[in-house]
């Protein structure tokens, strides 16, 4: 046990695990969780080529979030304003405005998915699966960081384990069909290598979405340690969700709720409703960490000008106006249309305003030798 930034003593779990399962908790989300983003960029590759790319995006995420923890730990920046004012000075406002767009994509693709859950599991009209996610965000959101944590501990606990299982069924299930497919599928072909950059580029903002965990960490040797870990961290679920699909590639690449399907042909008794609830709570830790990500960068600024922290009642406040814009915009559109088109422009974006200026001037920041101190002679 040492000494973090804040003050407390911080655990290894802390410092070299958490930063990855909150990483994890932004992306995997209202697609990956579902397995329509795995169908949009990945199944097009076919089965080496769809791994080739997952492997790529794995890497990426890792030097990427390597490089942020870093950056941030020494900036002393743990909300994303504070970063970007300190990595692009005035031009902060960039990533102001890219992240809104971000943040009103990705909530309105976990309305929709909310709401296919819903319909596909109980029945239930598609709103009925948006408003239970919205109103679950805003009451996690509402109580902070140590909240949004805790969260992210065991949310995380339950998607291992239910994707573990879904491996091990799917395996029992139609395994001869998966090693079919690995075995008649041909060596990475295709544009593998633009789906995985896509894919990691939207995806990998989740990096300085997740800054308010970092406090713990105690040296930059951990904010680098954390990072490289926080790839794989990430990737794994999907890893194992993909191998899935690929029993029934390529048709499984049309499916909205590639889940869904796969379930179906499972027929595990009960294990499809325990799916769909490890995909709902997917979709909460990822809509937590994006709304949360916006309530601390208020209250840093509500701070910085004397003011106390932003309370309960504004969290909630916050998190419920940008929800309810967002979850209109996920019935007027749908989950197949907003993964298809808005995250692709979402990864240019992305790679302009964050991925190119922290590898160029936040490496040359980090790799400056801090200036020397020279003594006044009295």
């Amino acid at each position: 046990m040492s000494v973090g930034e804040t003050g407390r003593r911080s655990s290894w779990f802390q410092r070299f695990l958490l930063p990855g399962l909150a990483l994890k908790a932004v992306i995997i989300g209202g697609g990956y969780a579902t397995g329509r983003e795995l169908a949009e960029y990945f199944v097009p590759s076919g089965p080496w080529g769809g791994l080739s790319a997952m492997l790529m995006a794995t890497l990426i995420w890792s030097v990427v979030a390597a490089v942020t923890f870093a950056l941030a730990r020494k900036m002393s920046a743990y909300d994303y304003r504070a970063f970007f004012q300190g990595l692009l000075g005035p031009g902060w406002v960039a990533f102001e405005l890219a992240y809104l767009i971000f943040v009103i994509l990705i909530l309105a693709v976990f309305g929709a998915a909310a709401g296919a859950i819903g319909a596909a599991t109980f029945g239930w009209p598609e709103l009925a699966g948006s408003i239970v996610l919205a109103i679950s965000i805003i009451a996690f959101t509402a109580f902070g960081t140590d909240t949004v944590e805790t969260l992210f501990k065991y949310a995380s606990m339950l998607i291992y384990a239910v994707y573990a299982l879904f491996l091990v069924f799917a395996l029992s299930s139609f395994g001869g069909l998966i090693a079919v497919g690995f075995a008649n599928a041909p060596p990475p072909s295709g544009n593998w290598v633009a789906g995985g950059l896509t894919y990691a580029s939207y995806n990998i903002v989740g990096a300085v979405i997740i800054l308010p965990v970092l406090r713990h960490l105690t040296s930059q040797r951990d904010a680098v340690v954390a990072g490289i870990i926080a790839g794989p961290l990430t990737m794994l679920p999907a890893i194992l969700f993909f191998v899935a699909m690929m029993a029934f590639y390529p048709a499984i690449g049309a499916e909205t709720l590639p889940s869904d399907f796969l379930l179906r042909q499972m027929a595990v008794p009960g294990f499809h409703i325990l799916f769909q609830l490890m995909i709902f709570a997917a979709l909460l830790e990822s809509g937590v960490g994006a709304i949360h990500a916006i309530n601390e960068r208020v209250s840093g600024v509500v701070e910085a000008r004397g003011r106390p922290p932003l309370g309960t009642s504004a969290r909630a406040a916050i998190g419920g106006v940008i929800l309810i814009g967002c979850m209109y915009v996920a019935a007027r559109i749908g989950l197949v249309d907003l993964i298809a088109s808005g995250y692709r422009f979402l990864a240019w974006l992305f790679l302009i305003v964050f991925v190119a200026p922290l590898l160029t001037i936040g490496v040359w920041r980090l790799l400056r030798p801090a200036p020397v101190r020279m003594e006044t002679v009295p």
